[in-house]
């Protein structure tokens, strides 16, 4: 069984950090591309960053510069380092797998207040 559980949201001011994690258990996790969404009230859930098996990333235009991807997979984790949040980066984070169907952790919900 497939279990992704994200931690590390939280209230922000704008030009703070946060790191987020999600574990990960029930597949190969070394094996398998890793990627961060986001959704924002009455929004689309969007791409945030991915990283490959290999180490290899890309992230949305909205956070090249700001945000950094990385995995652990000694730990089967996933992170997400957020630097220079804005209001703009409030949204419920998803920690995304996709082996023959996507599977979604329950999200973490990071607010920057201006």
């Amino acid at each position: 069984q497939v279990q992704l559980v994200e931690s590390g949201g939280g209230l922000v001011q704008a030009g703070g950090s946060l790191r987020l994690s999600c574990a990960v258990s029930g597949i190969i996790f070394s094996s398998y591309n890793m990627a961060w969404y986001r959704q924002a009230p009455g929004k689309q859930r969007e791409l945030v960053a991915a990283i490959t098996s290999g180490g290899s990333t890309n992230y949305a235009d909205s956070v090249k510069g700001r945000f950094t991807i990385s995995r652990d997979n000694d730990k089967n984790t996933v992170h997400l380092q957020m630097n220079s949040l804005q209001p703009e980066d409030t949204a419920v984070y998803h920690c995304n797998v996709r082996l023959f169907s996507n599977y979604w952790g329950q999200g973490t919900q990071v607010t920057v207040s201006s």
